[in-house]
């Protein structure tokens, strides 16, 4: 999947707004439970919220870090929540379909 630019992810941020956090970040951190999670979470439905119930303050290293170990993108951080996509691989199963504006 290519880097989103910047209108696909804001696109995608308007597609999250309604959704509700499916993990939430607690007192251990990222752990590999924490990464197969997302990783469902991911694998179900393309644009996951996750919740920082812990780390506010390293929110941003820690969504980077669930970014990578996902393969995913980091679309945004609104207040402790940070909003992830990964396209599903199967062209048939994406519930998204993102428009590229050339």
């Amino acid at each position: 999947m290519d880097k989103l630019k910047g209108s696909q992810k804001k696109y995608l941020r308007a597609q999250a707004h309604h959704l509700k956090p499916l993990v939430i970040v607690g007192a251990k951190g990222v752990t590999e439970q924490l990464i197969g999670s997302v990783d469902n979470a991911l694998k179900d439905h393309e644009l996951i919220k996750v919740k920082f119930g812990e780390f506010k303050e390293e929110k941003k290293e820690i969504a980077a870090e669930i970014a990578a170990a996902t393969k995913s993108e980091l679309i945004g951080l609104i207040g402790n929540i940070a909003i992830f996509y990964r396209q599903h691989p199967d062209p048939e199963k994406r519930k998204i379909k993102l428009v590229d504006n050339g």
